[in-house]
């Protein structure tokens, strides 16, 4: 069985589940918001330590490209000064593009593994500028070179512009897309820096062709306050002028003013860019404020919800605890106190009155279990009313027919005291005497009735009595009286008024002993004086009892129970416990030294007084005959 609780535990578990799984659902709308909210804010943080330092250092990157295109097609001191001033300041922006992006690069295992890929393309700056100062390296080559370098710095941005937010994350996707196109005219600028092999203007064919169609594309998606500026600048006449430069080349032409035309537009094209990315940026800020603002609105809407909710069910789970323990208190009320006082009161006579059990609830089942209790105890006490009527009626029967008995029995045994004195043969005498004898243990047993019905019998003495005559008138009411030995004892004295009902106790034990005992045994009776008064032993030597059941009748003998009609093999014990609990007499059963059962009657001090200085006459004709100072096995009846 398991461990048992109080309803109260019960009741706050089964709210506890639902109560953990709303401060949980809670914390998870909480987390989640707030996330998205840092991840917009943490938007603006990426534009600044990966994007615009990446931006930078792509411009520098196509700076050197055309520089480098340069120096490989005119070697020249002008040319070669100016690649060298380039690449010092492309140094430069690569050292801050890798100062800015530790402090980011670990925000998400995509972002880091970009910057990685970008080093990583970074760290072939060195050895194709050693080829390009050896003048071992081919044009083409070296433009391809500086192209997968941009194109690593193009794929971080497109990992950075990630975004929660739909609207900024298109418009971000668009801008990049807008920048790759002014990257794809840097690379055709430094293509077509001057005469062009049919390789290059493969090349550059398929450059312009892809430009053209990103940039109609891109245009079409991004919204007006970032398509104006590029459409002015598509519009504008130097834009047109280029488009007839880049259709030249494309048919084997090197037309004048084509570096200048190109770095016009490349410079506009970027300002439109830095301007358009730094507009998304701030865009990502207002948006970001206003989903924690959602979140923090959220959040303690659903606090609310979760202490409301709180609040409430552990008011109802106390109301009901409440309920039910009041249940618990009325019902255990009921069965420890109530009941039990109810049957005492009908053993002691007196009249019963049982207030009805009252339940105050305001839930229907405990007012249903409320109203059916009262109903049970009703019941009970119904049945304890009638059972102690049945008792009270069993009692009067017994009474009647024992008093009915008595009287037979005394007009009898006056009539066989009459028929005793004018008996002369000795036979009739002897059968006289028998029969005198059976009417004695016929009127000890209708006192055995009197007393389980809860009356006094009415024999009784006014003089103490000696305890040896109190023994021997209790051997000669025993059927096989022959058997008992009574051992001499002391001369001390029980009150007139006990010795009726200790005769009776006495009687009892001593026919116990000899009906659970061999007819060849003896059963002896010995007393002595105790410190608390007088101690009287009956001994047998029969098969003892087992451990269980002496202790089982011991209890009983200590405590007498209420009289069982259906446990009637027992008479002789009801009838003992019932005398001794009447005086105060402790009767207990031990094992016998001989294997049987020794019965000792303690008889408290107050009924036994001390023996006179002088000898008494002779016992009057209602009390025992005293006996000698020897041992004796035949005891004549009173």
């Amino acid at each position: 069985m398991g461990r048992s609780r109080t309803i109260r535990v019960k009741i706050i578990g089964l709210l506890l589940i639902p109560l953990a799984s709303m401060v949980v659902l809670w914390g998870v709308i909480t987390a989640v918001t707030a996330t998205e909210s840092l991840e917009l804010r943490q938007y603006k943080t990426l534009w600044t330590n990966l994007r615009l330092p990446a931006y930078q250092l792509t411009t520098e990157l196509q700076r050197e490209r055309l520089a480098s295109a340069r120096l490989l097609r005119v070697k020249s001191n002008t040319n070669e000064s100016e690649l060298v001033a380039q690449r010092a300041r492309t140094d430069a922006a690569r050292e801050r593009f890798k100062q800015l992006s530790a402090a980011s690069m670990h925000t998400s295992e995509q972002i880091h593994a970009q910057v990685d890929a970008v080093l990583a393309q970074l760290g072939r700056l060195e050895p194709i500028r050693g080829e390009i100062d050896a003048g071992l390296a081919a044009r083409l080559h070296v433009i391809e070179t500086y192209n997968g370098v941009t194109d690593s710095l193009f794929g971080l941005h497109r990992n950075v512009a990630f975004i929660d937010d739909i609207p900024i994350y298109e418009q971000s996707r668009v801008v990049v897309d807008v920048s790759y196109a002014r990257e794809l005219l840097t690379r055709e600028q430094a293509l077509a820096a001057g005469p062009t092999t049919a390789a290059e203007r493969r090349l550059f064919t398929q450059i312009v062709g892809n430009r053209r169609f990103l940039l109609d594309q891109a245009l079409g998606e991004l919204d007006p306050g970032l398509r104006d500026t590029q459409v002015s600048l598509i519009t504008s006449p130097a834009y047109q002028r280029m488009r007839i430069m880049e259709d030249q080349i494309i048919a084997g032409g090197t037309p004048a003013g084509w570096l200048s035309a190109t770095e016009t537009l490349n410079k506009s094209f970027l300002d439109a860019q830095l301007q358009a990315s730094s507009l998304l940026s701030g865009r990502a800020e207002p948006v970001a404020d206003a989903v924690l603002r959602r979140a923090f609105l959220l959040a303690g809407t659903c606090f609310v919800l979760v202490i409301v909710s709180i609040g409430f069910s552990l008011r109802m789970g106390n109301r009901l605890s409440r309920e039910l323990a009041a249940l618990r208190l009325a019902a255990l009320e009921v069965s420890r106190e109530r009941l039990p006082q109810v049957v005492e009161k009908l053993r002691r006579g007196e009249k019963v009155e049982v207030p009805e059990l009252s339940v105050t609830s305001t839930t229907t089942e405990i007012g249903d279990v409320g109203e059916a209790f009262s109903t049970v105890q009703q019941t009970a006490v119904e049945a304890a009313v009638g059972q102690a009527q049945l008792r009270d009626g069993v009692g009067h029967v017994f009474r009647n027919l024992a008093r009915r008995s008595q009287t037979l029995l005394h007009r009898q045994r006056i009539q066989l005291e009459d028929m005793q004195h004018r008996a002369t043969e000795p036979e009739a005498l002897d059968d006289l005497f028998r029969l005198d004898h059976l009417t004695t243990r016929m009127r000890r047993h209708a006192e055995g009735l009197i007393i389980l019905s809860g009356a006094t019998p009415g024999r009784g003495w006014s003089k103490p009595v000696p305890l040896l005559d109190v023994v021997r008138g209790a051997a000669a009411e025993v059927e096989d009286y022959q058997r008992v030995i009574v051992e001499p004892m002391p001369g001390q004295r029980l009150a007139g008024p006990v010795v009726g009902d200790v005769i009776h106790l006495i009687a009892e034990l001593i026919e116990n002993a000899t009906v659970y005992s061999p007819p060849h045994t003896p059963v002896q009776v010995r007393g002595e004086v105790a410190a608390r008064g007088f101690a009287l032993e009956v001994e047998d030597r029969g098969l003892g009892i087992a451990p269980e059941v002496m202790a089982e009748l011991n209890a009983r003998l200590a405590s007498p129970p209420e009289f069982d009609l259906a446990d009637s093999d027992q008479l002789g014990l009801f009838v003992v416990s019932r005398l001794a609990a009447r005086h105060d007499i402790r009767v207990t059963l031990r094992g016998s030294p001989y294997g049987g059962t020794t019965a000792i009657v303690l008889i408290p001090a107050e009924h036994v007084s001390d023996p006179p200085a002088e000898p008494e006459e002779r016992a009057t004709d209602k009390e025992p005959a005293k006996e000698g100072a020897r041992t004796i096995r035949v005891v004549q009846g009173e």
